[in-house]
């Protein structure tokens, strides 16, 4: 008789790796300087963990989890890169074929903010030109350390033309909604472009996602 006991089903992620039935696939990249807190905001979306015990990322880093957005079930493949320059040529060959980057600054390290424009050359430069970018000021829980004016980076992202939200994943702020966001205006793109490139679509046939509702970038709750 066969057993339910949960310990010989495979954990999620792993499910989610190789499970093969799915509308769309979406690869996303998350960028910015290192120690802004990359790895920790994947983990926490991907798996619902936290830790402050990461070692800065060596090279890059991957992993799958599968949505449902607008009654299609979207495989998510979320590369999580290393900030250091010195990995900058080895992350750059991952931007090619990317449809949405979370590019990530931490609002109580000004440098890492003021990298933001580079970065965003990065992505200009690299990738196509269609890829979405939702512009994340990382842990917003450290309000009383904050360097970097929420109202500078709204600016900023105008002028860039991103999305932008503030986020915590150590708090578990806005994590599940910047992703969704970046899977819904990705989402609307395709609906603009079906008749464009077919290399949008990924094991389904050539077309578009019905109209999905727009929402206003979101700023932090905390």
């Amino acid at each position: 008789m066969a057993s339910n006991d949960s310990r010989t089903q495979p954990p999620p992620a792993q499910k989610d790796a190789a499970d093969q039935n799915f509308d769309y696939m979406f690869k996303l990249l998350i960028i910015g300087n290192s120690s802004v807190g990359k790895t920790s905001f994947l983990f926490r979306y991907a798996d619902d963990s936290f830790t402050s015990a990461f070692v800065s990322t060596v090279g890059i880093d991957f992993k799958v989890k599968t949505v449902f957005r607008n009654d299609k079930r979207i495989k998510l493949q979320i590369w999580d890169t290393a900030g250091q320059e010195r990995y900058r040529t080895i992350t750059t060959a991952y931007y090619r074929g990317a449809m949405g980057f979370l590019l990530m600054y931490d609002i109580s390290n000004q440098d890492s903010f003021n990298a933001v424009q580079d970065w965003a050359t990065q992505i200009k430069t690299y990738s196509w030109d269609n890829a979405q970018v939702i512009l994340v000021g990382n842990k917003c829980d450290l309000e009383d350390n904050r360097l970097v004016p929420t109202e500078d980076s709204q600016r900023l992202a105008e002028e860039l033309g991103f999305h932008f939200f503030e986020a915590s994943a150590k708090d578990n702020i806005n994590v599940k909604q910047v992703f969704e966001r970046l899977v819904d205006v990705i989402c609307e793109k395709m609906n603009e472009s079906m008749d464009g490139d077919a290399g949008l679509v990924s094991n389904h046939k050539n077309q578009g996602l019905k109209d999905l509702p727009s929402e206003s970038s979101g700023g932090c709750a905390c």
